[in-house]
């Protein structure tokens, strides 16, 4: 009967006040957003961090010396470098992949890029000299 009773207030409430209920739930829909955010962030950045310490003990306990123990001490300007290296190593090999399939894909880029560079050629050198002002334009 109590539950019947807390339906019934609800429907009414409701019906009074539409933009308040309305208020409620896009409040609602956006604090639940922000949650959904702050906590996938935290759960990438954790898995990260995480997968790091397992490394480096992984690393040290494989036979590391103990010399390289008292450096990971200081292990933050390290990190901060491995990761950098890391980066741009990821960044390298981007780089050197082939990302055309085939040569004829391969081919069709190259001609592509070729007449985006006649059509900038043209348009560079098809630009009015104004009086008074020197242009570099017609020797690109």
């Amino acid at each position: 009967m109590a539950l019947l009773s807390n339906i019934l207030a609800a429907y009414f409430f409701v019906s009074e006040n539409p933009e308040r209920v309305a208020l409620y739930f896009v409040s609602g829909v956006c604090i639940g957003l922000v949650l959904t955010l702050a906590a996938l962030v935290t759960k990438i950045s954790c898995q990260t961090d995480c997968r790091r310490r397992h490394r480096r003990r992984k690393f040290q306990q494989d036979g590391a010396s103990s010399s390289d123990s008292s450096d990971s001490e200081d292990g933050s300007s390290d990190t901060a470098s491995d990761i950098s290296v890391r980066r741009h190593r990821r960044f390298e090999r981007t780089l050197n992949k082939n990302v055309f399939t085939s040569a004829e894909e391969l081919e069709r880029a190259q001609r592509l890029e070729e007449r985006e560079r006649i059509i900038r050629e043209i348009w560079m050198n098809g630009q009015p000299e104004v009086p008074g002002t020197r242009s570099l334009n017609r020797y690109y």
